[in-house]
């Protein structure tokens, strides 16, 4: 099958683009690398009127630190980017190990940061970290500029906060606390499918004298609710507690009791819970154990 009529657009710089966007009214797309977009426009799925292809947008691409420890992604940077990129794996390796999950390598050579988060489908690895890691998402529109925190930006099954005429430029992301590990895993059908279920968790470290004790904790499970949620009541639990199998337990199940899950074709609601509730055990554990020595 084959795309609806629309027209192409490819602006050369990003005033170009948002000018354009301003102009064209609401039935528009915004296209990047194009992997979830595209095969939705050939089963007519999504038929927009005018496409406007940003991927010759320098201005968009590139990881960067700033003085203050906050990593900045342009929205055109790759998966393939951001898993090697050194400046993450140093400030956030939970979002450089979740990147490796994602498809295979051509796919994360060509997909964008941007454009995924944008596309906002639940069993995405990259909104659940942008979740995790507090991250504020950049949107810029002839109207202005926007920070839009993560929680705020996904809002249900592939439905974002970004409105049709605001592009999204950059994310920000806080560096975690030093004194912290972290975790992630997911289950999938297959090596490279998106993830049946998943979950990632950040535990700081807090010490008195040689006992060492939970700061505080996030966690986060995603491919289970319309978006990737919080465990607020799990996250509770933590603060001040000692690690082992016995606070993991009662956090994962804090965890799924948060949760609205979903089932469709591939898993039963009741599948992706009983699923959720071992991967917040698991991460958990694993967050602790890469606790800094």
């Amino acid at each position: 099958m084959k795309a609806a009529p629309f027209t192409y657009h490819r602006p050369g710089s990003l005033d170009d683009a948002v000018d354009l966007l301003g102009s064209l009214g609401t039935e528009v797309k915004v296209i990047s690398g194009g992997q979830s977009l595209v095969p939705l426009m050939n089963l007519r799925a999504v038929r927009p009127e005018h496409l406007v292809d940003v991927g010759a947008l320098d201005a968009l691409h590139g990881v960067s630190r700033r003085d203050d420890g906050t990593i900045v992604i342009g929205a055109l940077t790759t998966y393939r980017e951001v898993e090697l990129s050194e400046t993450i794996a140093a400030a956030c390796p939970v979002l450089a190990e979740a990147a490796r999950w994602i498809g295979h390598e051509p796919i994360r050579t060509r997909g964008t940061v941007g454009g995924n988060l944008a596309h906002a489908d639940p069993a995405a690895e990259l909104p659940a970290i942008m979740v995790l890691l507090d991250a504020e998402i950049v949107a810029v529109s002839s109207r202005g500029t926007r920070v839009v925190p993560a929680t705020a930006f996904l809002l249900s099954f592939f439905t974002t906060a970004l409105e049709p005429d605001e592009i999204l430029t950059e994310i920000r992301i806080p560096p975690p606390a030093s004194d912290s590990g972290w975790g992630f895993a997911e289950v999938s059908r297959r090596p490279g499918d998106l993830a049946l279920v998943g979950a990632a968790a950040l535990v700081e470290r807090e010490t008195d004298g040689e006992e060492q004790r939970i700061g505080s904790a996030r966690v986060v499970t995603f491919g289970v609710s319309p978006t990737p949620t919080r465990a607020i009541a799990a996250e509770a639990l933590a603060a001040g507690r000692q690690p082992g199998s016995q606070l993991w337990n009662e956090m994962a199940a804090a965890a799924v009791s948060d949760l609205e899950p979903f089932g469709d074709l591939h898993a039963s609601a009741a599948y992706r819970a009983h699923v959720a509730r071992a991967l917040v055990a698991r991460v958990l554990a694993e967050a602790v154990g890469r606790w800094p020595s």
